[in-house]
């Protein structure tokens, strides 16, 4: 695919679809994009006024101090790191993309995953070789079915060179297991794949006391861990990512080559931004507190979200990570084929402009476009107004405050006419 031929991102253009249709009038339900939309506490906009004054070109790779930053938050989740191997940069997702241009070869990625990998490996000619994921989880290739996938790649002439992972996962909002991480990770080793591992929504996993493993702990000299405080602090319109490089003469080279590729595209990370990083992956008590509060709300929500798909008929795995839910309504296929929805983009479309619901359909992650899945942000439903968030926020039992109770109701009563099913109590109108 050419550069020219380049739609827009399939959950930008979605999101800026239902801004539209909301300020004609219409009411809807928005669950197509991935953004958790928290207030910005007060501690973090006093460190963007404060870095007002960085007002100067920076280093490309990202100032010391918050290269320092970023390599004691590594450490402090068992990857020792120090600040020579860090990267930073506007977001994550320009990190990614110098990856895929930096790296040769095809690359390896789990079916489905985030809609963004597949388009940056197209837009510099790369192969792409998909691998469905594991039952028990998405964001992983099944390793069952990735060695076949591996050869039969080979056979076909292409030569795999690196692996995607995604820890934890969106869009299914669940998180890969250690023994499954560790033969993927021993998979990778054997067969000589460079292993990136988008660790975004690291530091949200509900359930308490768990974490991710990450690949970087079994193979640190093949895997490049990416990372940004667009999800964890909801800080996706401050555009702060960073990545960690292996410590190798190979990690090296790749990062001076994302380096050199930096310096063309996005010259340095925003000076005031740099603050904002130097504090946040610092980790004051106070930032851990909020995040601490943020993964709670994350995690009540998105159960609340998956009890309503299940009671709607639809098989899901449990949220584990992250804001998302991924339900599949293929035990009513056949309910819906009455309605003319048979795959996955009519689903989306009957849901938005029938029912009130945006979505995303599992076809722009990569899924099987036959299959009745799609991705709902349950990010999306905390609230109106950052007065309304803050109570979400502050509440230890958010689901039961009125303003989501509502929308949970609303939620339920649109999937109840769509399938027939219900398990929620009677719905209130839309606002």
């Amino acid at each position: 695919m050419s550069a020219h031929a380049f739609p827009p991102s399939p959950n930008l253009a979605l999101d800026e679809l239902v801004n539209h249709r909301r300020r004609a009038g219409q009411p809807l339900i928005h669950l197509g994009f991935g953004e958790s939309q928290l207030p910005v506490p007060d501690f973090l906009a006093d460190r963007l006024h404060a870095g007002a004054a960085r007002n100067r070109y920076g280093q490309i790779g990202g100032e010391i101090d918050c290269r320092e930053a970023a390599a004691g938050y590594f450490t402090r989740r068992g990857l020792r790191t120090h600040a020579d191997q860090v990267v930073m940069a506007p977001g994550s997702k320009p990190v990614l993309l110098a990856l895929m241009a930096a790296l040769p070869g095809a690359v390896v990625l789990p079916r489905p995953c985030w809609v963004t990998y597949e388009p940056q490996a197209r837009l510099f000619a790369r192969e792409v070789v998909g691998v469905p994921v594991p039952p028990q989880c998405g964001g992983v290739p099944d390793p069952d079915r990735l060695v076949p996938a591996l050869r039969a790649a080979r056979r076909a002439g292409l030569r795999p060179r690196s692996i995607v992972l995604t820890l934890p996962d969106n869009p299914t909002g669940t998180h890969a297991p250690a023994a499954v991480v560790r033969r993927l990770a021993e998979i990778a080793d054997d067969w000589d794949l460079l292993v990136i591992s988008d660790e975004i929504y690291r530091d949200i996993v509900h359930p308490p006391g768990d974490a991710i493993t990450s690949p970087a702990e079994f193979i640190p000299d093949r895997t490049v861990v990416t990372s940004g405080l667009s999800k964890s602090l909801a800080l996706g319109g401050w555009r702060i990512g960073f990545a960690r490089f292996p410590d190798t003469v190979d990690g090296l080279a790749l990062q001076s080559r994302v380096i050199g590729l930096a310096s063309e595209i996005w010259s340095s990370l925003a000076g005031p931004m740099q603050e904002v990083a130097r504090y946040a992956l610092s980790e004051p008590p106070e930032l851990r507190r909020h995040l601490a509060a943020s993964t709670r709300l994350h995690g009540a929500v998105a159960g609340a979200v998956h009890e309503v798909m299940t009671g709607a008929g639809a098989s899901s795995r449990p949220p584990t990570g992250g804001f998302y839910v991924y339900p599949d309504f293929a035990p009513i296929r056949g309910r819906l084929a009455k309605m003319g929805i048979r795959d996955s983009a009519t689903l989306e479309r009957h849901l938005l402009d029938r029912v009130g619901v945006a979505v995303l359909g599992g076809h722009h992650f990569g899924d099987d476009p036959s299959a009745l899945r799609f991705r709902a942000a349950t990010s999306m439903l905390y609230g109106e107004s950052d007065e309304e968030r803050w109570l979400a926020l502050e509440s230890t039992d958010p689901v039961a405050l009125p303003h989501i109770e509502r929308l949970l109701d609303t939620l339920s009563d649109a999937f109840h006419t769509l399938t027939g099913y219900s398990t929620r109590s009677p719905v209130v109108a839309l606002r």
